[in-house]
């Protein structure tokens, strides 16, 4: 008898579990709140930037809005969406009529999930990042725009570079005295990470400056106010590089705008440390072959922009141009033309693309998704008028 009581109990508890998930009322809950957080995030990227603007309202499960003095908990979209997709799955597919009347309604909300799973891909799998490229320079990196990573290089007797890297998830914790030490057993040194900042220059020390951080060479990073557009900001460490087989121990200081890396001979052999945004390999080899640009009469400012590349992919050399509305796809990357410089350049100087890229398995699910919801909406409504028409017609 009690374990019949059970069964109806929990019967009880998933259905009323359904039914709550399906509720009308919860989906219109859902949807207000994420018209809040898309208004609240909107005011606040004039101060803190869209990156990290994006980070609190849209990639987080719980968040805190500061009301004035009082700090307000709040669902992240993240767990907004969330509930959403489950709604839709529950109240749209699972409990939903399946009858010929419906199958309009079903095959506009297959389309919404859809929707839901680009967007949950492109936040969990995608990479974005972009390349920039003088006219006659090519690669086959491009680099994020918010990430940073301490690579550690070594040329091999072939010539080729080595390296091994540092995530910046890894050490840009490590703020003031605290450190992080990395080690592996392909390296006769310990890395040693401190003093990181998120923003930061390179200064002299002088006889009025009174710095907490270590002077290497009569020079020091000083920690910058963190500016709103994440790209902007140049991130600094200290680091040490400490022999495993000795008491040898080299300081340095590395900044995210050098060009070159900072090198060290350890036991006859020259090592390179570098702070650099994180970069991705690309499948192929772009090269800038010209940029073009044509301006608004009468002023600098451009009309319209584009590049001509050469695609190296395989050996195989092809031209194109990517434009602003002209994107190239290729193997699984879409490199957008996003900008160009120097700005105000006097006639003749050289040019520089930027060339953003983003690397998403999902980059056609919306497009399918909209098709799906177009095709649902087309059939339910094309029955909706064709009944009318047929009740009109008996009448």
């Amino acid at each position: 008898m009690n374990q019949v009581n059970k069964e109806t109990s929990v019967t009880v508890l998933g259905g009323r579990v359904m039914q709550a998930l399906s509720s009308l009322r919860l989906s219109c809950t859902l949807l207000i709140l994420l018209g809040l957080l898309t208004w609240l995030g909107t005011l606040e990227q004039a101060e803190h930037g869209l990156y990290e603007v994006q980070r609190k309202y849209f990639e987080s499960y719980i968040l805190f809005f500061d009301a004035g003095p009082i700090s307000v908990p709040l669902p992240g979209a993240n767990l907004v969406m969330t509930l959403l997709f489950f709604n839709i799955v529950v109240g749209g597919i699972v409990r939903l009529r399946k009858t010929s009347n419906q199958l309009g309604v079903l095959i506009v909300h297959v389309g919404m999930l859809l929707l839901f799973a680009a967007g949950f891909i492109k936040l969990n799998y995608s990479e974005e990042g972009h390349v920039t490229l003088y006219e006659g320079d090519a690669s086959n990196t491009y680099q994020s725009y918010h990430k940073w990573e301490v690579a550690v290089s070594r040329m091999l007797p072939d010539r080729t570079v080595k390296e091994w890297l540092i995530p910046g998830q890894q050490f840009l914790g490590a703020h003031g005295d605290e450190s992080q030490v990395f080690r592996s057993d392909d390296l006769p040194f310990d890395v040693v990470l401190s003093h990181v900042m998120s923003n930061s220059r390179p200064l002299r020390k002088g006889p009025m400056f009174e710095v907490d951080v270590p002077v290497i060479d009569g020079q020091f990073l000083k920690e910058e106010p963190r500016l709103p557009d994440s790209e902007r900001n140049t991130a600094g460490v200290y680091v040490s590089l400490q022999e495993t087989a000795g008491d040898t121990q080299v300081d340095a200081m590395l900044w995210g705008r050098d060009v070159e890396p900072y090198q060290v001979d350890v036991d006859g052999v020259r090592w390179g440390v570098q702070l650099r945004r994180e970069r991705y390999p690309m499948p192929f080899t772009i090269a800038l072959d010209d940029f073009i640009k044509e301006e608004h009469p009468g002023t600098m400012m451009p009309k319209w922009f584009s590049s001509d590349v050469t695609v190296v992919e395989e050996g195989s050399p092809r031209s194109l141009r990517i434009s602003m509305n002209e994107p190239l796809r290729n193997n699984g990357l879409v490199m957008y033309q996003a900008s160009w410089g120097p700005a105000n350049a006097a006639p003749g100087t050289p040019l520089f693309s930027t060339l953003a890229v983003v690397r998403n398995p999902s980059d056609q699910y919306p497009l399918y998704a909209c098709i799906l919801i177009a095709i649902g909406l087309l059939l339910h409504f094309m029955r909706r008028l064709s009944g009318y028409i047929r009740a009109e017609s008996r009448s």
